[in-house]
């Protein structure tokens, strides 16, 4: 493609296909996935939905409620948000190493992003903290988590996990603690000493990749 001359316009497309994405606008990004509507319906749509992971929570009624914006464009967005999920998501080695809670982050924040209800997985890991295998063990409802340690520790003890790191997300954004969570991962250290399966954390993982440690807060 010839570039332009100076002083002509540069479209959000142009700047695309020149591989300089990096300077194009949020709003402009999001003109051009949606097949550019009118200028102020991709503005309002980062408003309602502010960057990081407003838009991560977008839905088809969300999209469709705009004026300019039909089905067609509101599958391209949310394909666009599907894809950079699953290429945040792969993009982690085959058995990565779970030394801390920001390890736990970067591995399942990714995944979590912009779902409605609570997910409480449990991270198995081998002996030298290697993830053996990510192990959902409930779906919630949108600020509680329904979990029992029969659940939990069955698939932890046929995967012969030496140790376990359990995690949920708050939809909320907020990933402070509740008293239930607190009440839970102590029942659950006391089911892993019984079964010889140590419980190493709990991290509750919010927007934007702030999370919580319970054993860094001190209430494991």
């Amino acid at each position: 493609m010839a570039p332009r001359l100076l002083g002509e316009r540069v479209s959000a497309r142009d700047l695309v296909l020149w591989g300089r994405s990096d300077s194009v606008a949020d709003d402009a990004l999001v003109a051009l996935v949606l097949g550019d509507p009118p200028g102020s319906v991709a503005r309002e749509l980062i408003a309602r939905h502010p960057l990081p992971d407003g838009l991560w929570r977008l839905n088809a009624e969300d999209l469709v409620c705009l004026d300019g914006v039909g089905p067609v464009s509101a599958a391209r967005l949310l394909g666009c948000l599907e894809l950079a999920r699953r290429a945040a998501i792969r993009d982690t080695p085959a058995r990565p190493v779970i030394a801390s809670p920001a390890d736990v982050t970067r591995l399942c924040a990714p995944q979590l992003r912009g779902c409605d209800r609570e997910h409480f997985w449990a991270l198995a890991l081998n002996v030298r903290n290697q993830l053996l295998r990510t192990i959902e063990v409930s779906v919630g409802s949108l600020n509680a988590s329904i979990v029992h340690p029969r659940e939990l520790f069955k698939d932890a003890v046929r995967l012969s996990a030496a140790s376990l790191i359990v995690v949920h997300n708050h939809p909320s954004g907020d990933p402070t603690p509740s008293g239930a969570d607190i009440q839970l991962t102590r029942r659950l250290v006391k089911a892993g000493d019984v079964l010889g399966i140590e419980v190493l954390d709990h991290v509750i993982i919010g927007d934007g990749g702030e999370h919580a440690s319970l054993r860094d807060l001190g209430l494991m």
